[in-house]
């Protein structure tokens, strides 16, 4: 589909990192907030969450549009942080407060994140790979190793 070979290509692009996480939460924030949950305009592209986590110095619940991959009992969700050189903010506040909760389809769902690592990480990382190959990219792009949570129902 040659639509999203367009779309993977862009998103991998150093211009996509600086621009798109002032444009893209946003929009999708505002998208959620008028279709009363049932939408996100960047999972046009991929599925996608909101999650809402509690801030780890805060206390304060922080609201993050996510993209996400869907598996059996729960989701992947992914600190790309579209490949920028520090950890995304919510990554820390999961850390910290592991209990959250999605936003998925119009349906608010408590959770539990669980960091992976290891051998479950480079399996779930393979999967990611074949879901949303810029992610290699982003990786690529950054020293860091990036985050990937599996979130269930709690």
């Amino acid at each position: 589909m040659i639509g999203e070979r367009l779309v993977q290509k862009v998103s991998s692009t150093r211009g996509f990192a600086k621009v798109a996480p002032h444009v893209v939460p946003r929009l999708d924030r505002a998208v959620h907030r008028l279709t009363r949950g049932k939408y996100l305009l960047s999972a046009q592209m991929l599925p996608g969450v909101i999650l809402t986590t509690t801030g780890a110095r805060s206390g304060l619940p922080r609201r993050t549009p996510l993209a996400c991959m869907p598996e059996e009992g729960g989701w992947l969700v992914i600190g790309s942080n579209f490949g920028r050189t520090d950890h995304p903010a919510w990554t820390h506040n999961l850390l910290a407060r592991p209990d959250a909760e999605i936003s998925w389809k119009g349906q608010d769902i408590p959770v539990r994140a669980r960091l992976l690592e290891g051998e479950e990480r480079a399996a779930a990382w393979k999967a990611l790979l074949a879901f949303w190959p810029p992610y290699a990219t982003y990786q690529a792009r950054v020293e860091r190793e990036i985050r990937v949570f599996r979130v269930v129902r709690r």
